[in-house]
């Protein structure tokens, strides 16, 4: 029924083609079960903007229920990275135009984001006239990380994290990447500094550009110069070619200067000088080059603090400045151990072809205990660690690094008798679930997360079946 819409008698003809009109006749009818067996979202709404239905995979999809959707606002509900400035369903209803396959990101009521692609049109009674617009969307998570795996660039998703301080950064990541200004990225080792950068790079106008990444602290300082500006030929002892640097290579993307603190006053005047212009002089050159560039820079300490005892230049630090973004240690959001225990199981399942289904509630326990001075980094190495001692198919305490595990019993908590009701009911599912905590998180209706959690206040271990 291609660019149909039904007529009065119930009949459908080819009138006013593109127009998707008399819904509320046909979600009354069988078609709507057909509306909610497809796998695509699916919701309507009224020329006010608020939701007048919302089919299941659209409740699957965004968290949010049929009930607490409809008599919203669709921007309250489908939280769309383009509702702001792009909304897909006001240019529908203003130009009379159906939007085909629009790219967004979503963010469910459970914070998490999801990459969709969106399709919408309008909404007609039978008698033609307009009486809203209806959008369809697909979640796109499972084939955004399929092209991930192929050509293993970093993008947001990379950047687990549902605690308020990421989900913060991350809400705020393409506003950023919209913008050229440069960004200074501050937080301790191991908290992801790098894979902040390049996402802000994947999601810029400078994409298809490349990224280039430098650690300064790594560089001699006598080399550092001539690693960056680039030489010509017979510069120096052993220049025996030109070198474009690393400024020059990236032209038209982004250069992110990892551990800017580590630099000297002599370079740090120099690249001052270059963002302000942009342009240089290789090393022992006389010609100026030139290359657009965006910077982005990162410190695991407080440059403001170097500034202030006189060892990194004021008027580099405001120019870097510009957009700043402080990651917290992995200590300050430890609700965050789990997702990121649960991605790393799946990242080293793929990269070393296992198939460990699950993390014990007593190694989980270890984890979330644990003050992870290594942060993000030593938890994912932990996990990496685990993939070698483990032969079964869940991760124990005594899998993980000597120095995690604490010398201290496991001491259930002392429970009410509600709670021993509940506890009943999960080790009961449990042992029916052979196959793991996923199984069983679906039947009890809550997300693996939240059973773990369960799991650890009422004191339940996994069960034998699980091992």
């Amino acid at each position: 029924m291609k660019n149909a819409r039904k007529k009065t008698d119930g009949s459908f003809g080819e009138k006013n083609p593109g127009v998707f009109c008399d819904i509320t006749s046909v979600v009354r009818s069988p078609c709507c079960a057909i509306l909610e067996s497809i796998s695509d979202g699916v919701f309507t709404i009224d020329t006010q903007k608020r939701i007048t239905s919302f089919n299941r995979a659209a409740e699957s999809i965004t968290g949010f229920t049929q009930e607490e959707a409809v008599g919203q606002f669709c921007f309250d509900v489908f939280r769309a990275d383009i509702c702001a400035k792009n909304c897909a369903l006001e240019k529908t209803l203003t130009d009379k135009a159906p939007q085909i396959d629009i790219s967004a990101r979503i963010i469910t009521r459970g914070g998490e984001e999801k990459p969709i692609s969106l399709s919408t049109n309008l909404l007609c009674d039978a008698g033609g006239r307009v009486i809203g617009g209806v959008e369809t969307f697909r979640d796109l998570s499972d084939i955004q990380e399929l092209r991930r795996r192929i050509d293993r660039q970093y993008v947001k998703e990379d950047i687990a994290g549902k605690s308020p301080q990421m989900q913060k950064i991350l809400s705020f990541l393409p506003d950023i990447a919209e913008s050229d200004s440069a960004v200074l990225i501050q937080g301790p080792t191991g908290t992801g500094k790098e894979l902040v950068a390049r996402a802000i790079h994947n999601l810029s106008q400078r994409s298809k550009g490349p990224f280039v990444a430098v650690n300064c602290a790594a560089m001699p300082e006598g080399l550092i110069e001539s690693e960056l500006f680039g030489h010509v030929k017979g510069a120096f002892t052993g220049a025996d070619r030109d070198k474009s640097g690393y400024f020059r290579s990236a032209d038209k993307g982004t250069l992110f200067l990892d551990e800017i603190g580590s630099t000297s006053f002599a370079f740090q005047s120099d690249l001052l000088r270059i963002l302000e212009q942009k342009e240089f002089i290789p090393v022992g050159g006389t010609r100026t080059r030139k290359s657009d560039f965006r910077i982005i820079a990162a410190a695991n300490i407080a440059l403001s603090d170097r500034v202030a005892g006189g060892r990194f230049r004021e008027d580099l630090f405001y120019r870097l400045n510009v957009v700043a973004l402080e990651l917290p240690p992995l200590r300050e959001r430890t609700e965050d151990i789990p997702l990121l225990v649960y991605r790393f199981i799946e990242k080293f399942n793929r990269s070393k072809g296992r198939n460990i289904r699950d993390i014990s509630t007593q190694a989980l326990q270890v984890l979330m205990e644990y003050p992870f001075p290594g942060n993000v980094r030593e938890l994912e190495n932990a996990i990496e660690f685990a993939f070698i001692a483990c032969k079964g198919s869940v991760i124990r305490s005594e899998h993980l690094p000597g120095s995690l595990i604490k010398d201290k019993a496991f001491h259930p908590p002392r429970l009410t008798e509600e709670q021993k009701k509940e506890a009943e009911k999960i080790r009961a599912v449990l042992q029916q679930c052979a196959s793991g905590r996923e199984k069983a998180a679906q039947a009890l209706g809550i997300s693996r997360s939240t059973l773990w959690r369960r799991m650890k206040k009422l004191g339940i271990t996994a069960p034998e079946s699980e091992t």
